[in-house]
């Protein structure tokens, strides 16, 4: 397939990559033309900074932008591409954002975390594409099919589920090894003691209910440990902190009860 991109960011960089390997990808749009460039040269594409400079001998346009500037893009690149199907990366986006604009539209989300400094394990990690028409849904599959051993359609109402549970499943918890880490470096304590809990606690979410390896001091209704906890958060000025503690030891409270 040829395959161009709007946006090159670290959603593009990593998918252009992964399809460059069986696809041709023609081109990299980004209002940066710098950071076009670094990733047209990865996957031997030319670099663009203006729409009207979009090729429409193209199979597939892949938009990974933020959520917020997707109308705006198809808006603009929907003239130049109209027998072209266009697809967003978007978890949280609905499809009708880019249908009402676009005839030949979709959906390619992976399910996964991206950073530059990372490779992904596309064979596991899941995809999930929708589109308009049979026929782009078609292509879709078969261009997931590809990459990922684990490829799903759904509609955009359970993929914005999905990416809501993904909030909390990884961008939450990645936070609160954040406030774990900001603890122990105010103590000059080294945060990779906590390793082997993090990997544990992760690990038996993965094979268990969670709600039913939850543990702690909240889980067991201890309140000299809560306030305790509570009391060294306020001495040590850290007042964010000691109010995401409260609120999720009483969320726990609650759900435990």
């Amino acid at each position: 397939m040829k395959i161009s991109f709007i946006g090159a960011g670290r959603v593009a960089n990593h998918l252009a990559k992964v399809l460059s390997e069986h696809h041709q990808i023609v081109q990299i749009f980004s209002r940066n033309l710098e950071k076009a460039q670094w990733l047209a040269n990865q996957v031997q594409a030319e670099a663009i900074a203006d729409f009207k400079s979009i090729h429409a001998n193209i199979d597939l346009m892949i938009i990974a932008v933020s959520d917020q500037s997707i109308a705006d893009v198809i808006g603009q690149i929907s003239p130049y591409l109209k027998d072209v199907c266009i697809v967003h990366t978007s978890g949280s986006t609905h499809l009708n954002i880019l249908g009402e604009k676009h005839e030949k539209s979709g959906v390619f989300y992976p399910l996964q975390t991206f950073s530059l400094e990372r490779e992904i394990d596309w064979k596991n990690t899941p995809l999930f594409v929708e589109a308009m028409n049979e026929q782009d849904l078609a292509c879709l599959l078969d261009l997931a099919n590809s990459l990922s051993n684990r490829v799903y359609s759904y509609s955009s109402e359970q993929r914005l589920s999905l990416h809501l549970a993904a909030v909390f499943a990884c961008n939450f918890s990645n936070y609160c090894c954040d406030m774990a880490k900001q603890i122990v470096d105010d103590k000059h304590v080294d945060f990779s003691l906590l390793y082997p809990l993090i990997e544990e606690t992760a690990h038996k979410a993965l094979v268990n209910d969670p709600k039913d390896m939850q543990t702690g001091p909240a889980m067991r209704g201890d309140e000299n440990i809560i306030h305790m906890h509570t009391n060294m958060l306020k001495q040590d000025q850290r007042e964010d902190l000691k109010a995401v503690y409260q609120l999720l030891s009483q969320q726990i409270l609650q759900r435990h009860q």
